[in-house]
């Protein structure tokens, strides 16, 4: 079915174009929703006398898309992820972040038009996020992603036997248990300690 959009469309066109679409989603969905009218010769007539308003904001998306542009290029999104020793993130900035973070700094971005590196920012340091806009206008976001301190389950050993350590190991337990009790020595004291707290 030909018709004509009264509205931009996500991935058909935009308000004014003239399509060709299947009849079931031009009659179940586009045409109900106030999104496009059927092609004829009165629509036709009546997208010419259009026009010139659809033009006008067309001109206002271009120029909302530069303000966009820069605002986006002004920005900083700093971004907190768990990290291994070697920058290696543990999780991932994705696209869906991103457009989080713009949204509240008050720019609305679809997650597809947010072009990230395979899988997104898999490491630390600073990136660029391409933010594909109206018109063709495309901006640059900075992400300066850091590690957030914490350390990976796999780090902790568990505690060991005092047969299984060697002497260096033993002396510097005992060294941390003298400094963790309250008395000079921990070796018979301990229990007596434990009951003046209690």
């Amino acid at each position: 079915m030909k018709i004509i959009l009264y509205k931009d469309v996500s991935s058909l066109g935009e308000e004014g174009d003239v399509k060709v679409v299947a009849d079931g989603y031009a009659r179940n969905y586009l045409i109900p929703r106030g999104f496009a009218v059927r092609y004829s010769r009165a629509t036709e007539t009546e997208l010419a006398q259009k026009q010139q308003a659809i033009l006008r904001r067309k001109n206002e998306k271009v120029r909302a898309a530069a303000g966009d542009r820069s605002r986006i290029e002004g920005l900083t999104m700093h971004a907190s992820v768990a990290a291994g020793d070697s920058g290696r993130l543990f999780g991932s900035v994705t696209a869906a972040a991103v457009v989080d973070y713009l949204r509240s700094e008050g720019v609305a971005v679809e997650r597809k038009r947010v072009e990230m590196p395979e899988g997104g920012i898999k490491s630390v340091g600073n990136h660029s996020v391409k933010v594909k806009l109206y018109g063709g206008e495309e901006a640059m976001l900075s992400v300066a992603v850091a590690a957030s301190g914490e350390k990976p389950a796999e780090s902790e050993a568990p505690p060991q036997d005092d047969e299984d350590m060697d002497d260096g190991e033993y002396l510097n337990r005992i060294a941390a248990e003298d400094m963790a009790a309250d008395t000079p020595s921990a070796s018979g004291e301990t229990s007596d300690n434990s009951e003046t707290e209690s």
